[in-house]
């Protein structure tokens, strides 16, 4: 049986680091584990020992083309294609009134939550047009990206919520652009990662109730894996439990 190949970015913890452990205990599948620091990854190295055919970290920074390329040539060397990428890294580094964001800290969060995940793309499409499936590229976003939602919410997440917000802009747009692949943007739920602690000392967020990521990795996968493209060129902004939102 052909196995189903992936890549996932910002695999060295949290949600990208869960991802990888969940989908190595599967049959048929090779997993590209990408993180800015290899050196300083020791548990995506314990899961190369332990996956040799299965686990392969590769270097990933956002938004450097060198890396993206020599990534995808590993990746081509070793499975010669690409099933589905997961848009995983981001940032999440201030929260606070609006009156107070500076423009410094606003750039650093489109850089990486919205430029990484479009250079991403742009390195892999080759790869994930030479599918023997329907190729599928999910960019991990947040409610608090929604204009319904997130813009309403008692919370200073501006930096982050604007730069996700226009990340679903960007996977609505390149699912629009690229016939047969299947590209949505995907609230995975709240989770105990670093960047949700951080998030839950704003006042606005601090009573949310996060699962831990094991606990999670089973219904995100669940809706990467159902992900079809419909007559409107997407399934649109899936939640973790199966939801469409709104944009």
């Amino acid at each position: 049986m052909t196995p189903t190949v992936y890549l996932i970015s910002g695999a060295n913890r949290g949600i990208g680091l869960g991802l990888v452990k969940y989908l190595a205990k599967r049959d048929n599948v090779v997993v590209f584990a990408g993180a800015r620091n290899l050196s300083a990854a020791k548990e995506l190295h314990e899961l190369e020992t332990q996956y040799p055919s299965k686990v392969h970290a590769v270097k990933l920074t956002s938004c450097d083309k060198e890396d993206n390329l020599a990534a995808v040539q590993k990746i081509k060397e070793v499975a010669g294609r690409l099933d589905v990428v997961i848009a995983n890294a981001g940032i999440a580094k201030w929260f606070g009134p609006s009156m107070e964001v500076e423009r410094d800290v606003l750039l650093e969060h489109f850089d990486v939550n919205v430029a990484g995940p479009l250079m991403l793309f742009q390195a892999t499409y080759p790869l994930l047009k030479a599918s023997n499936d329907s190729p599928k590229f999910v960019c991990i976003s947040t409610l608090g990206s929604t204009l319904s939602l997130g813009a309403t919410l008692p919370a200073g997440l501006l930096p982050y919520g604007a730069s996700k917000c226009a990340l679903n802009w960007v996977a609505r747009k390149l699912s629009f652009e690229s016939p047969g692949l299947i590209c949505f943007p995907m609230h995975p739920g709240e989770l105990v990662t670093d960047m949700c602690t951080f998030a839950m000392q704003d006042p606005g967020l601090a009573s949310m109730q996060p699962k831990s990521v094991e606990e999670g990795m089973a219904a995100i996968m669940k809706v990467i894996d159902e992900a079809k493209r419909d007559e409107e060129n997407g399934p649109g902004f899936l939640s973790v439990d199966g939801n469409v939102w709104p944009w």
